[in-house]
């Protein structure tokens, strides 16, 4: 799902909650349905889509965390607590909003670790639920903690876990960006950006948390348009990256990142000592060469295949661009546009679907978009000059 089609989504909600002023009762039976409806989605995933260890347990963590907030909000509706007893009614939404975040942390977290998640990332989730109900608890049954006190500890702890989350994946995700732009020639930030816009949802529902807790009225609805908004933007964009080509795609760059710093290590291993002023040398000669062939303005033209043409071990080219402080799709990029201000100038003919082809760029639109960023203007501006 592209991020602006979260718009819409939270307009609709928002004219459930607020144009139609429904009670509390039917509020929680909108949310019963959504979750019930958002589980169905998850488990009727087809199986090519989750036959990636990684992406299957991502999936798993995803509908227990939905069908968790189904279950809360049947209590809720079924028990109607906030109308009976606020304690009660802390208590089960923070037992099972903490669990749920957390679930929905980590299925970010196997995404783009494909798999690799540490002790503490997965079980954080366990002692702040444990210190959440103690608090809780406390605060009830004893003179110790005032109850208020004790909500707010437990929604700090909360949130506090989240954020941990939050710098995990911020750390993650620029670690992914690294690895994508060091393999493919296009940007394929975009493929990732549903997961930067769900990380900072993540963070902002735990912070707001206590409206949901504490609040009444409108600023309930308000937080409940965000927070069912957000959970279907995110499971309805994780869906759609499951039966898309990005996770084989990031499976792919990773793999590739692992295998050049295994002919790097295995290289110094062998000659004990790193990669001479002279081979770096010989690097860019080869690279000169290959550019004044035009080899850069191929289309899809991925790192290894570059250095296949350039005839220098890939794990060369990737430190020849590591010292000169670009990725690898951002060095072709700035050659595709030096190239594309040639062809403009040329060919003030041509169309920009014809000068992205010639220059290698995957369509007209990436083409125009690196264009104005490098530039500062557009290309019809460009031949103004």
């Amino acid at each position: 799902m592209q991020i602006d089609t979260l718009f819409p989504i939270f307009a609709v909600f928002f004219r459930i909650f607020c144009n139609f002023a429904p009670s509390m009762k039917e509020m929680q039976f909108l949310a019963i349905v959504l979750m019930t409806l958002l589980t169905m989605k998850l488990l009727l995933l087809p199986r090519r889509a989750v036959s990636n260890p990684s992406m299957s347990r991502s999936r798993w963590l995803l509908v227990i965390a939905t069908a968790l907030l189904g279950t809360q909000f049947l209590l809720q509706y079924r028990l109607q607590l906030r109308s009976l007893d606020i304690t009660k009614a802390v208590m089960i939404n923070l037992a099972f909003f903490i669990p749920c975040a957390a679930l929905f942390s980590l299925a970010i977290l196997y995404l783009l670790r494909q798999g690799r998640v540490s002790r503490v990332e997965k079980y954080i989730g366990i002692p702040v639920w444990l210190i959440a109900m103690t608090l809780i608890v406390v605060g009830a049954e004893t003179d110790v903690l005032s109850l208020r006190s004790a909500e707010i500890g437990a929604s700090a702890f909360y949130a506090g876990m989240q954020f941990y989350y939050t710098f995990k994946h911020i750390h993650q995700l620029r670690v992914t960006h690294h690895t994508l732009a060091n393999y493919y020639d296009n940007d394929m930030d975009a493929q990732l950006n549903w997961m930067w816009l769900t990380m900072v949802m993540l963070a902002l529902m735990s912070v707001f948390a206590p409206f949901v807790i504490f609040g009444q009225g409108w600023l309930l609805a308000l937080f409940g348009t965000f927070f069912f908004a957000g959970i279907f933007y995110f499971v309805d964009s994780f869906c759609l990256f499951a039966v898309s080509a990005t996770p084989d795609r990031l499976m792919e760059a990773e793999l590739n990142e692992e295998e050049i710093l295994n002919e790097e290590g295995s290289v110094e291993h062998n000659s004990g000592k790193a990669v001479s002023d002279e081979t770096l040398q010989r690097v860019e000669r080869a690279v000169a060469q290959w550019t004044a062939a035009g080899g850069h303005l191929k289309s899809g033209l991925k790192l290894p295949a570059a250095a296949e043409e350039m005839q220098i071990p890939r794990y060369l080219l990737s430190i020849w661009l590591k010292q000169s402080g670009r990725h690898y799709s951002e060095w072709l990029a700035e050659l595709r546009i030096q190239e594309a201000k040639r062809t403009l100038r040329d060919h003030p003919e041509w169309s920009n679907e014809a000068v992205a082809q010639h220059c290698g760029f995957s369509d007209r639109c990436y083409f125009q978009k690196v264009f104005k960023e490098m530039t500062g203007m557009t290309p019809a501006q460009f031949l103004t000059l």
